[in-house]
């Protein structure tokens, strides 16, 4: 059995709407012998120095998050890709502490499998840069600015994906462009989207 991390203890001692259900993710985890970390203002549960899965909440629902979800045997098919753009994590999402209560054995389950796929050291083959579409509007200033297609083919591959996605968002071709302007200078000094 794991041990609980003071640092986290505060995750699990503010006033939430998922209170309960923290608590008893917390315990069936704990309950797998994972290493309890703060990650990201989140708890996270580490194995052999890897993060396995981390708790969070939305307006919605709170969720197990399993960092190579994608790897993992989905039998219950319980396993949520958040959005379209995320290619490893997975969710499994609770809106009751009596549905994690039913579920017990089987997220323990899904635990152990993501313990199993870290141990076996399977990786997530990640789309590369080049797959994602390049917005028009973003293609034609990097046409035009050679500085700026430099600084931005300088770019670690995440910070050129997250530009990308960011920039391809919106529906409305001003809009693309005012965040491109808008991102331009930040390119050019190296940093990510959020840096």
């Amino acid at each position: 059995m794991g041990n609980t991390n003071p640092k986290v203890d505060f995750f699990f001692e503010k006033d939430s709407q998922w209170s309960k259900e923290y608590d008893k993710l917390r315990k069936i985890v704990l309950g797998c012998g994972l290493d309890e970390q703060l990650k990201w203002g989140q708890p996270c549960y580490m194995h052999g120095g890897s993060n396995i899965v981390l708790i969070h909440g939305f307006k919605e629902y709170c969720a197990l998050l399993f960092f190579k979800g994608a790897l993992m045997t989905d039998g219950d098919g319980l396993l949520i890709q958040q959005t379209a753009n995320v290619q490893s994590a997975r969710q499994m999402r609770f809106t009751d502490a009596k549905e994690i209560t039913k579920l017990a054995a089987t997220i323990k389950s899904y635990i152990y499998d993501a313990i199993a796929v870290e141990d076996a050291g399977l990786k997530v083959t990640l789309k590369k840069v080049a797959e994602y579409p390049v917005p028009e509007e973003f293609q034609q200033v990097l046409d035009k600015n050679k500085k700026l297609k430099t600084a931005f083919e300088a770019l670690t591959p995440g910070r050129q994906r997250a530009y990308l996605l960011h920039f391809a968002a919106p529906k409305q071709t001003q809009t693309r462009e005012a965040r491109i302007e808008k991102a331009m200078p930040d390119i050019l000094a190296g940093k990510g989207l959020n840096d």
